[in-house]
C-alpha cells in the first residue's frame, strides 16, 4: 500500500504540499526524514520519538546488513519491530557507502575515521571499496569502543550489489525501498561522474527486477554537477517505473560542494521528473537548504544534523545554531529556545546552562533532551512550512526565516 497525493501548489514556486500513504500511516510533506542508521534513533525512546512527534524515520541498508550478517537477516523480526516505531520508515540501497568508504575515506573526510587513518598520507591509504560493473566489494568498517567513532577492521572483503541491496531492504521490512547507486563527489570529473551514471542506471534497472514485494521504491537520479548528466540521469530513472524519486550526490556545502551548485543540481533533476511521485533529497537538511529544496519542489529530506549535532551540543533555533559549551552563552538561565513549544524547552526546571553542566560532567541524559529539542524544532519547522504553502504564504516565510538566520 502507497501512494502520494499533491495537495497544494505554491502559486509563484515548485513548492507543494502532499500526503504519502503508506501501510504504516501518513506522512504529510514536505516532511524531514530522522536518521536512525542503526536502526535507532540515538539517545532516544520510541517514546520521544513519539512525543517528538516524528512522522518517518531512514535507516542504513549496509549498516545494518554488516552488523546482523545473513543469518541475522533471515530471523530479522523487521525495523518496525525493533524500533517499536509504528509509523513509515524508509531504508536507503547502501549506495552512499560507495562514496563514503571510497572518496571520503581515500581524503581524509570521512566523519568518524580512526587517528592513524587520518596520519596516513593519501598515497599511503587503501580503498575500502573496489566498484565493478556487477556490484560493490566493502573491506568492513567496525563501531569503535565508544559507539560513535568507526575504525577499519579486517581485510576479508564483503560483497553487495543490486539485488542483494533489494533483498536486504526487503528483510528490513521498511516502507520506502531504495535502487542500489553508486554516488559521486564534487571532486569526480565529467568522465567518471558520467560512467558511474550510467551504471546506476544499469543498476536501477536490475533493483527492479529483483523486487518481489509491494514495498514501495525509489529511484536515484545521479550525474553530478553537470547540467547534462543531471538531466540525463534524471529523465532515464524518471521513466522507470519507481515509486517515487530521490537526489542523490548533491551534498550541499559539505565535501567540497556548495549550496548554490546544489540547488541548481535538484532544479535540473526535478524539470525532468514526474510531477505526481514524491522527491526525495538525501543528506541536505539546514534550514535554508530545506527552504530552497522545497522550493524546487522536493517533498521529503533526511539529514543527520538534528541527531548528530545535539549529540554534541548544538542547539537549533529560528536564529540558526547555539553551541551549548561555549564558554559565555547568552541567556544562560533560560530555555534552549525561547519560542519553542518541545518538552524540553517548556521545562521551567531546564535551561541553557543546567544542559552545559549535564554535558560537562558527561550526563547521558544531555545527548537526549538535545536531541528530543533539535528533532521537534526542525518537525516543527516543517509543519509551519507546510502551513505557509497551504496560506499561500511560503516566500514570506522564507524571507522571514532566512532574516532571522542572518542575525
Amino acid at each position: 500500500m502507497f501512494s502520494f497525493d499533491v495537495e497544494r501548489k505554491d502559486k509563484n514556486t515548485h513548492a507543494r504540499t502532499g500526503i504519502l500513504k503508506t501501510a504504516h500511516g501518513l506522512v504529510e510533506t514536505p516532511a524531514y526524514v530522522i536518521v536512525g542508521t542503526h536502526a535507532e534513533v540515538r539517545t532516544l525512546t520510541p517514546e520521544d520519538l513519539k512525543e517528538a512527534n516524528v512522522q518517518m524515520i531512514i535507516s542504513n541498508t549496509y549498516h545494518l546488513w554488516r552488523d546482523l550478517g545473513d543469518e541475522g537477516l533471515n530471523d530479522y523480526p523487521g525495523l518496525h519491530e525493533v524500533m517499536r516505531f509504528k509509523g513509515p520508515i524508509m531504508t536507503d540501497s547502501g549506495g552512499f557507502q560507495v562514496f563514503s568508504l571510497g572518496f571520503l575515506y581515500e581524503n581524509n573526510m570521512r566523519r568518524g575515521g580512526s587517528k592513524s587513518d587520518e596520519n596516513k598520507s593519501l598515497s599511503e591509504k587503501k580503498s575500502l571499496v573496489r566498484v565493478t560493473e556487477a556490484g560493490v566489494y566493502f573491506h568492513p568498517v567496525l563501531p569503535g569502543e565508544d559507539g560513535m567513532e568507526e575504525v577499519v577492521g579486517g581485510e576479508e572483503e564483503m560483497y553487495l550489489d543490486a539485488e542483494t541491496s533489494v533483498k536486504i531492504q526487503e528483510q528490513l521490512g521498511a516502507d520506502i525501498i531504495v535502487a542500489f547507486d553508486e554516488p559521486t563527489s564534487p571532486a569526480h570529473d565529467y568522465a567518471y561522474t558520467k560512467q558511474a551514471m550510467e551504471r546506476t542506471h544499469r543498476w536501477a534497472e536490475r533493483s527492479l527486477e529483483a523486487h518481489a514485494t509491494d514495498q514501495a521504491m525509489y529511484g536515484v537520479v545521479q550525474g553530478g554537477a553537470f547540467e547534462d548528466l543531471r538531466k540525463e540521469s534524471a529523465s532515464v530513472i524518471g521513466k522507470m517505473p519507481f515509486d517515487g524519486f530521490a537526489i542523490g550526490s548533491t551534498y550541499g556545502d559539505a565535501y567540497g560542494g556548495t549550496k548554490a551548485k546544489t540547488a541548481q543540481m535538484v532544479e535540473w533533476a526535478i524539470e525532468n521528473l514526474p510531477e505526481s511521485k514524491p522527491r526525495h533529497l538525501f543528506g541536505v537538511g539546514k534550514m535554508e537548504d530545506i527552504l530552497a529544496g522545497v522550493e524546487a519542489g522536493i517533498d521529503t529530506f533526511d539529514c543527520v544534523i538534528p541527531t548528530r549535532e545535539a549529540r554534541h551540543g548544538r542547539i537549533w533555533t529560528e536564529r540558526g545554531h547555539l553551541d551549548i559549551m561555549k564558554s559565555v552563552l547568552p541567556d544562560p538561565e533560560g530555555p534552549l529556545d525561547e519560542l519553542c513549544v518541545c518538552p524540553v524547552c517548556t521545562n521551567p526546571d531546564m535551561s541553557r546552562a543546567m544542559l552545559k553542566q549535564m554535558f560537562k560532567r558527561k550526563d547521558m541524559q544531555a545527548g537526549r533532551l538535545a536531541t528530543m529539542h533539535n528533532v521537534f524544532f526542525f518537525g516543527n519547522f516543517m509543519a509551519r512550512l507546510r502551513q505557509a504553502i497551504k496560506d499561500d504564504q511560503f516566500e514570506h516565510f522564507k524571507k522571514d526565516v532566512l532574516e532571522k538566520l542572518k542575525k
